[in-house]
């Protein structure tokens, strides 16, 4: 899916395309967390990562490894088709969006909230990326470390 000109809201309360179909895919999500319950859906996540194109795929893949070593208690479900993490209480520590399901130009992973990796008076909730280098990586576990506490 992918946003352009004519598809965006028109300020007139329509929906575009892009939208209608982000609800219905959540509303799907929704329907089938209730099935489910809170239980990790490990595999929902890797099936869907195992689909996105590269680069997104090898970056959303490294990403969940990296929440899997240095945040094992975090469940992962996905969240407009894209991988969340929540913490024992259901709420969203961190997630994942790839640059091709948001027809970006750029990957993300953000922290929420509950992440709590305050630092100071600013610090960043969101890094925009392209490949993830190791020192990339090290930054990023250090984070998602941070993040389960």
């Amino acid at each position: 899916m992918s946003t352009t000109d004519k598809d965006a809201t028109t300020g007139d309360g329509e929906w575009s395309d892009f939208e209608r179909a982000a609800m219905k895919e959540r509303a799907k999500e929704l329907k089938s967390a209730r099935k489910r319950g809170k239980k990790d859906q490990e595999g929902d996540v890797l099936k869907t990562l195992g689909k996105l194109p590269q680069p997104d795929r090898e970056l959303g893949e490294r990403i969940h490894a990296l929440v899997r070593e240095h945040a094992p208690d975090l469940t992962s479900r996905l969240r407009y088709g894209m991988p969340t993490y929540y913490d024992a209480d259901g709420k969203v520590v961190c997630f994942f969006q790839a640059a091709s399901k948001y027809d970006t130009r750029y990957s993300t992973i953000g922290f929420e909230e509950n992440a709590n990796i305050d630092d100071g008076t600013m610090w960043p909730v969101g890094f925009g990326m392209n490949e993830l280098t190791d020192a990339d990586a090290e930054r990023l576990a250090g984070l998602i470390a941070k993040a389960k506490v």
